[in-house]
């Protein structure tokens, strides 16, 4: 009788650690909030192809219509995305902020076709625009996607926590890059 005990308890560990390590790893790579880092994702972007170098290209071009600056990412980020989002090739940028360098992050999905990009934005769109995505980023939070061919452009901002000034200006910059898809409210 006490050896089947040792044997349930003992696996009564293990599963609770086996769940512990799986919640956190969860929790962990969700990007619940602000963003946050993820295993398959590295900083900046990887292997970037002519399409994403070309989008690269354009917010740059238009960014620095306003005098800022962009830079690929030092740090993993990956913003809360819906399925279809987070299984595509993303590069991740950032807009050089000195008064606030946690936040100016870009994400630049990319997509076999133009329809594909459309259907994933619209879908990315709908996510951030509903109930389950709009838990992950604070109320006031400003957002835009934007489809320039095969790619997709996505960029969130949230007035009340943003502390440099020039954070108002990226949406302005981004705005004039490819075309819109508009977050239903």
């Amino acid at each position: 009788m006490a050896a089947g005990l040792k044997l349930l308890a003992g696996r009564w560990a293990a599963g609770l650690l086996v769940a512990v390590v799986v919640a956190t790893g969860a929790c962990a790579g969700s990007g619940a909030g602000n963003g946050g880092a993820d295993a398959s994702q590295t900083s900046g972007p990887s292997g970037a192809t002519a399409a994403v170098a070309e989008t690269r290209a354009a917010i740059a071009q238009a960014l620095g219509q306003r005098s800022l600056q962009l830079a690929d990412a030092k740090v993993p980020y990956r913003p809360p995305e819906p399925p279809v989002i987070a299984a595509a090739p993303r590069s991740i940028y950032q807009v050089v902020l000195p008064a606030d360098p946690n936040h100016g992050f870009i994400a630049v999905y990319e997509f076999p076709d133009a329809a594909a990009a459309a259907a994933a934005g619209h879908d990315l769109a709908n996510y951030v625009g509903s109930g389950p995505g709009r838990v992950e980023f604070q109320l006031d939070t400003r957002f835009v996607i934007r489809q320039l061919g095969t790619t997709l452009v996505f960029y969130d901002w949230s007035p009340a926590n943003s502390p440099d000034p020039r954070t108002a200006e990226i949406q302005p910059a981004l705005e004039t890059v490819g075309t819109p898809i508009e977050v239903p409210r």
